[in-house]
């Protein structure tokens, strides 16, 4: 019975080991079967695979030099309309967001009482000339008397007197009236500049008075039009540059989004302080606005031409790459392989940089694609350029 169970305990024991033995087999089997169905979708071995890659060739080219700010649309003049006298508004003679010119009647008040004054004034003037008229020829009757000794000097001195009084009170019966005049012609209110009208602040029918804070309604001049926008100060020197010389700098203005140009004009003058707090300049452009394209307190995107570089070597803007040497880009080699070349930066317009060291007129140069390039990989040129790449785009 010892020998039975000895054997039984034998025999399970290599039936363990068989079934371990037939698991192991089939984990190699299919571990190597596995491998060998995959292998045929890599790349043959020695063979890297090429990164498709769009370039764009190095040229030489006018580079035109921009500074660009952020800048708000101010009128050229504002004026508040406001009566110079007080009355009641009887006649309003403008549309609102109209333009006027310089002088148009906008409104009128009640002319009735200041036509009183001035008929007033005039009446006053005139009692005064008559009696000086009168005074005028007692004098000369008295100074032929006083020369034939016939009146004392008393006399003759106290007419003389007398009729300068009466001269005097011309004087001022005539400011009398011109003052009335003027006051009349107050009631006629009219537009001091050319702009483009506000809202109507003020009905007629409505007791307006003499300088009145609120006004008729406000004027703002928008032809021209100016904007004042703010560059850094390291910018500075390269707008005073040509202003020194009597160059006019051309200035752009652009909407919010910085892509629709909304005017041009030029730059009338610069701030004469820098802001020390955030370390900026403000400016002053002046544009014709015939289209009213701008419109006061806008906010615009301002693009000013400073100068242009001649014959600069340029590439696009997004091929430039930064490490730890500094700025670099990758060049497409004859043999079809891409070479990282640092480079020496220059000024910058738009999309496209000055390369002033590091790459040659012609050359191809990497501007999508870079993030799964290295130094000495092959590339396979993709895009517009395909036809003009080579035997590097085979």
């Amino acid at each position: 019975m010892f020998d039975r169970e000895v054997a039984g305990r034998f025999l399970r024991l290599r039936l363990v080991w068989i079934v371990a033995a037939i698991l192991v087999a089939l984990a190699a089997w299919w571990w190597f079967s596995g491998s060998k169905s995959a292998a045929p979708k890599g790349p043959p071995p020695g063979m890297a695979q090429m990164v498709p890659v769009r370039v764009e060739t190095a040229r030489i080219e006018d580079l035109d030099i921009y500074l660009k700010g952020l800048g708000t649309v101010t009128a050229f003049n504002t004026v508040t309309v406001r009566s110079r006298v007080q009355g009641e508004l009887v006649k309003v003679l403008f549309k609102e967001g109209e333009q006027v010119k310089a002088g148009a009647l906008l409104a009128e008040i009640d002319p009735r009482s200041f036509e009183v004054a001035l008929s007033q004034a005039i009446g006053m003037q005139q009692q005064n000339e008559s009696q000086y008229e009168n005074a005028k020829r007692d004098l000369a009757r008295y100074q032929t008397l006083r020369k034939q000794d016939s009146i004392a000097p008393m006399l003759l001195d106290t007419q003389q007197a007398l009729v300068r009084k009466f001269e005097g009170q011309l004087k001022s019966d005539q400011a009398a009236v011109d003052n009335a005049r003027l006051q009349l012609e107050y009631t006629k209110i009219t537009a001091p500049i050319s702009g483009r009208l506000g809202l109507r602040r003020v009905d007629a029918g409505n007791l307006v008075i003499a300088n009145d804070p609120q006004g008729v309604v406000v004027i703002t001049q928008t032809q021209p039009i100016s904007v004042l926008f703010t560059l850094a100060e390291s910018d500075l020197p390269a707008v005073r540059a040509p202003m020194i010389q009597g160059e006019k700098l051309t200035v752009d203005a652009y909407d919010r989004s910085d892509l629709k140009r909304l005017a041009q004009g030029e730059l009338v003058t610069v701030d004469n302080q820098i802001d020390a707090t955030t370390g900026t300049v403000k400016l002053k452009a002046q544009f014709a606005n015939e289209d009213d394209a701008l419109f006061p307190n806008q906010f615009v995107n301002v693009r000013m031409k400073v100068r242009t570089d001649q014959a600069a070597l340029t590439v696009p803007a997004g091929a430039l790459q930064q490490g730890n040497q500094g700025a670099f880009l990758y060049v497409v080699q004859p043999d079809g392989t891409a070479a990282v070349r640092q480079v020496k930066v220059g000024a910058r317009s738009g999309d496209r940089v000055a390369i002033l060291e590091g790459v040659k007129e012609g050359e191809q140069i990497v501007l999508e694609g870079t993030d799964r390039l290295r130094s000495g990989a092959k590339v396979r040129i993709v895009g517009a350029d395909t036809a003009k790449s080579g035997p590097s785009a085979k």
